[in-house]
C-alpha cells in the first residue's frame, strides 16, 4: 500500500504520519527545510532538538536520509536523527544500547534506541543533553 501524501503549509509533501519529504542532501540547509515542513507542535520541538544538538555538539554534521534528519561526527558517523509519526516524533540514538540510561524504548536492533516525544511532553533537557553527548562520543552508522 502506497503511503498517504498531502501538501503542507509550506509547501513539502507530508508523508504518512506527516513526515516532511524532504531530497537527501547534505547540510544544515534541508535539515532547516525538514524541521520548517514539520506540522503543527512538531516544528517547535524540531527546533529544540536541533538547536539542543547544535548546542550540545558544535561541530555536528547535519544531512537529510529518507526523509529523516541526521547528525554525526566526522569519522564515527551517524548518532541521532529523528522523524516524524502521527502522534509523536520518535528520536532514534543510532548506538542508544550504549548509553545511560538507555533511552526507554527497544528496537529490533539491539543497538538501537528510540525516545518518543508526544504534544504534551515536556522532555528532561539534561537528560537529552547527556544522551546527546554520549551518543557523539561512540561510534555510529557509518553513512558519511
Amino acid at each position: 500500500m502506497a503511503a498517504k501524501k498531502r501538501a503542507s503549509k509550506r509547501g513539502v509533501t507530508l508523508l504518512s504520519g506527516g513526515n516532511p519529504q524532504i531530497a537527501k542532501a547534505d547540510g544544515d540547509a534541508p535539515v532547516q527545510a525538514y524541521v520548517s515542513a514539520m506540522p503543527g507542535w512538531k516544528r517547535d520541538a524540531g527546533r529544540r532538538l536541533d538547536a539542543l544538538i547544535v548546542r550540545t555538539v558544535p561541530d555536528v554534521k547535519k544531512a537529510v536520509r529518507w526523509n529523516t534528519p541526521f547528525y554525526g561526527v566526522e569519522g564515527r558517523g551517524w548518532f541521532v536523527s529523528f522523524h516524524c509519526f502521527t502522534k509523536y516524533i520518535k528520536v532514534t540514538f543510532h548506538n542508544g544500547g550504549l548509553l545511560e540510561p538507555v533511552p526507554p524504548v527497544a528496537s529490533k536492533h539491539e543497538d538501537i534506541k528510540y525516545f518518543h516525544i508526544h504534544e504534551d511532553d515536556e522532555p528532561d533537557g539534561a537528560q537529552m543533553e547527556s544522551w546527546i553527548r554520549q551518543a557523539c562520543e561512540h561510534e555510529g552508522e557509518k553513512l558519511f
